[in-house]
């Protein structure tokens, strides 16, 4: 399985934010996406997750190959750690729930609800969904917010024994993971030209 992206174009709220991303990705490798605040890096994702359609181009990857991890943890507040586990393998058809839990870390709080979880256990748990997904291409909003340093290099290891299984991973992240089958893309290049009031066409997603 490859990802494959060929000159494509995006917007927020119907304004264009990126045009001509073009790259690809193949298993074991991983690329992390950089930029200002505002560039598109969010856009990308959830484009190219298929949370939001594009304005042009090809995406070539089957939308049940993608795990997405994006601000929000996903976690229902009133079950534990080991249940919202268990919910989410059930989504994604089984997982291994005891070998997530134990590889974030989480193993003595197996039977705490999540309200009563740290921002940064909430973390850890939002990002243990992703063992359980079964899925080869992670992609991954700022995945590393509320983590402290151990978090993060925790978080790190994961990333790297998934790609040595074979899976993929695209991340917008500011911090350094130390992972070196990483590739950087900075999307500056591919801001969109402004357009005159009334050109293009009218597609806003912000209404789907």
């Amino acid at each position: 399985m490859v990802l494959h992206v060929d000159n494509l174009s995006c917007a927020r709220g119907g304004v264009p934010l990126l045009e001509g991303v073009t790259l690809s990705l193949v298993p074991g490798q991983a690329l992390v996406l950089r930029g200002p605040n505002g560039c598109g890096k969010t856009t990308l994702l959830r484009t190219l997750a298929g949370l939001q359609p594009p304005l042009a181009g090809q995406i070539s990857l089957p939308p049940d190959a993608v795990a997405y991890a994006a601000h929000a943890d996903g976690l229902k507040s009133t079950l534990s750690v080991a249940e919202n586990l268990r919910f989410w393998a059930a989504i994604y058809g089984g997982g291994d729930v005891a070998g997530a839990i134990a590889r974030m870390n989480l193993t003595q709080l197996a039977d705490r609800a999540a309200q009563n979880l740290s921002a940064g256990q909430k973390r850890r748990l939002g990002l243990a969904r992703l063992l359980v997904t079964g899925r080869p291409v992670w992609m991954l909003d700022e995945p590393t917010v509320s983590l402290d340093a151990a978090s993060v290099a925790l978080f790190a290891d994961v990333v790297r024994d998934h790609l040595a299984e074979g899976g993929m991973a695209l991340m917008a992240t500011h911090i350094d993971l130390g992972i070196s089958e990483a590739r950087v893309l900075d999307l500056s290049p591919f801001k969109a030209r402004l357009r005159a009031p009334g050109t293009g066409d009218s597609f806003d997603e912000a209404f789907l």
